[in-house]
């Protein structure tokens, strides 16, 4: 069953392969399931999450029940897909709304090569190119050696799919197994460093339908470095005091660089505090601008709030201009997840007003200072 039984886990050696031609969807068995790390630019700002999906049984049609969970940042979400013989989310997939996000990220990652390569016409991993990408400037998609690569999950001999933009782009192929084993590719830009459009990593493969895990609640501690999803810019976050309690004023600190750490004089930034449960704006600061206080560095401003409740919020930081020149037609935006905790002990606490309880179990750490001053389609 994808040939991960017993020590069958370790090498694709052990698969049976009649040719070499491969498609999204290949090899799936029921009863045996898949995990995986995945970033995708679109989803929570490129922040990694990881996607266990279970493979429980395929109808007459080819349709698979696909039983599948998400943990991000010590939240797990779960429900149940609906996915064609070529893995695609069919209508019809029982999906919580706050799954849909990642649920996306995975067809526009996991199934991205489906564009490519079908159950109807798979292609050879030795032809000589798999069409090309007009999104993306005509690049050609093309196998570009083999290799053996050792992931979480164990060794895989492989077929290297890729393109060069820039950077090169590359996707790892195991023949017979349903998705790729690891993929690294990159937003195409005119400049800068160019961010991550999508990647990912086999961790895990077995049998039998596995548990979701406890949720917890992870609290980060300052400061904070976010690049926004162009890779333009970045933002720094810090605040004080470290511990964010309802009740108790927070000050938070921004910086902003350009992506090769040169201090940004004079942006002008919208700063949003959001619940990050319902997604409701807290709070709202619009068009506020660095360089106003007195002996800061340059690039840096402060912005003052009380929090009236506990929980998980996101703190989202849109550049709209930076020394007199604005953004334009691009959205240059980093968000950040932090937590405000009870006055009470964090390790028993249990966050009020929340839908679903949290443990929290992170351990703080000494802090060291203010810092550097530092899409696609729905499936569903």
């Amino acid at each position: 069953m994808f040939g991960v039984l017993a020590t069958a886990l370790n090498t694709n050696a052990a698969y049976a392969q009649s040719d070499d031609k491969w498609y999204i969807g290949e090899g799936a068995k029921a009863n045996t399931y898949v995990k995986y790390v995945i970033k995708e630019y679109d989803v929570n700002s490129g922040e990694p999450y990881e996607m266990t999906i279970y493979f429980k049984e395929q109808d007459a049609n080819g349709v698979w029940t696909a039983p599948t969970f998400v943990e991000y940042k010590g939240r797990v979400f779960t429900g149940t897909l609906l996915l064609g013989n070529n893995l695609a989310v069919l209508g019809g997939s029982d999906v919580p709304d706050n799954m849909r996000p990642f649920v996306g990220g995975y067809s526009r990652s996991l199934q991205w090569l489906e564009a490519f390569t079908a159950v109807s016409k798979p292609l050879s991993l030795s032809q000589g190119s798999w069409g090309k990408i007009a999104a993306i400037g005509g690049e050609e998609v093309k196998p570009m050696g083999k290799e053996t690569i050792s992931v979480p999950a164990g060794s895989y001999e492989t077929t290297i799919l890729g393109w060069h933009k820039g950077v090169d782009n590359r996707i790892w192929v195991a023949n017979d197994f349903p998705y790729p084993i690891k993929a690294e590719t990159f937003v195409e830009i005119s400049s800068g460093r160019a961010p991550t459009l999508f990647a990912f990593t086999l961790l895990k493969t077995g049998t039998g339908e596995p548990s979701p895990p406890s949720e917890f609640l992870d609290v980060p501690n300052p400061p904070l470095k976010k690049s926004t999803g162009r890779g333009t810019y970045v933002v720094d976050l810090d605040w004080t005091p470290e511990s964010i309690e309802p009740g108790n004023k927070v000050v938070f600190g921004v910086g902003f660089t350009d992506n090769n750490g040169k201090a940004l004089f004079k942006v002008n930034y919208d700063f949003t505090i959001i619940d990050s449960v319902t997604g409701k704006v807290i709070k709202e600061f619009k068009r506020l601008n660095t360089d106003v206080v007195e002996g800061a560095p340059v690039g840096y401003a402060t912005v003052e709030h009380t929090f009236e409740n506990g929980g998980p919020v996101t703190v989202s930081v849109l550049i709209n201009s930076a020394a007199g020149q604005t953004t334009g037609e691009f959205i240059e935006k980093a968000d950040f997840n932090i937590v405000v905790v009870p006055e009470f002990p964090v390790t028993a606490a249990i966050i009020a007003g929340v839908a679903i309880s949290f443990v929290v179990v992170a351990a703080r750490l000494r802090r060291t200072g203010l810092g550097s001053m530092f899409s696609g389609r729905s499936p569903i």
